[in-house]
């Protein structure tokens, strides 16, 4: 088969593993940067131009599309799917998981527990907003925030009302949530791929942090999943569906909470803390498919 890994950095460790893996199982593996591409629309025949040239016989495509460029990415994607390529992710699925809100929503409305959380359209009643997160601590995250950036961790309320203050000040939109004591700074991220939990990790924060993002420091090990947390990772993959993606969730005192359903996980991280070959399972998910 012909592959696509829609990257904009070849050297990245997961685009890397999934080129290793395709071509071990004997496909052509291409590495395409998704922002260079130019789409041609037109009456039953789209066209991805690519470096001058048609990109032609191309069977499947592998998204990594990064959080800055999801608008264009999602383009590329849906351009591929009318063009009869299979994608391991779906363009409407990735939109949908890269709204924060309304995948809560999604999620919430499937019955799965989640932290908490309280939005609103830049509210002056900020105590209240606070007071309905549960009260301090509470996290402050912003609706585009990726890798633990643009998360905060009030630890009073003062300090909350402080950074919601400053927030809407500047006009960008922010969810508060619960602060999930019991979880310690951890959580856990279990990796999905056609239904199956193929491998799933636990995450430390470093010491006097509180993300535990391998991008900010933290830590990993392999984990058994309990029989909630299992369910809860493989139906939220079901209910945003996304054939490939990271389920992160707490550890809380009333089961599992999903923070997020990341639609571009990356491999390194769960690779190494769990010995998988995840690659290789994905390029299997693609191979079932086309």
């Amino acid at each position: 088969m012909k592959i696509v890994i829609l990257s904009r950095n070849p050297n990245l460790y997961s685009t890397r593993r999934l080129v290793e893996a395709g071509e071990q199982r004997g496909h052509e593996m291409l590495i395409i940067d998704h922002t260079k591409c130019d789409l041609l629309i037109e009456k039953k025949n789209p066209v991805i131009i690519y470096k001058g040239q048609k990109l032609e016989n191309v069977d499947a495509v592998i998204p990594r599309i990064g959080a800055s460029v999801t608008f264009f990415g999602t383009a590329v994607v849906r351009q591929f799917e009318m063009m009869k390529v299979f994608s391991s992710v779906e363009s409407q699925a990735l939109v949908r998981s890269r709204d924060k809100l309304r995948s809560l929503q999604i999620l919430s409305r499937a019955g799965l527990g989640l932290p908490r959380t309280v939005f609103t359209n830049y509210s002056k009643n900020v105590k209240e907003i606070i007071q309905a997160a549960g009260g301090a601590p509470v996290v402050i995250k912003l609706l585009e925030g990726t890798q633990g950036l643009g998360v905060v961790l009030a630890e009073t309320n003062n300090a909350a009302e402080s950074v919601i203050e400053a927030f809407n000040g500047l006009k960008v939109r922010v969810i508060v949530q619960e602060f999930v004591k019991e979880a310690k700074g951890a959580d856990v991220r279990a990796f999905v791929v056609d239904g199956v939990v193929v491998g799933a990790m636990k995450r430390q924060a470093k010491k006097g942090e509180f993300r535990s993002n391998l991008h900010r420091g933290g830590t990993a090990d392999i984990i058994e999943l309990s029989e909630d947390e299992e369910n809860a990772a493989l139906k939220a993959a079901r209910v945003m569906g996304l054939g490939v993606c990271g389920v992160d969730l707490l550890q809380s005192n009333h089961g599992p909470l999903i923070l997020e359903v990341n639609s571009s996980p990356g491999l390194e991280g769960i690779e190494m803390a769990t010995e998988q070959d995840i690659a290789r399972s994905i390029i299997r998910y693609v191979e079932r498919n086309v």
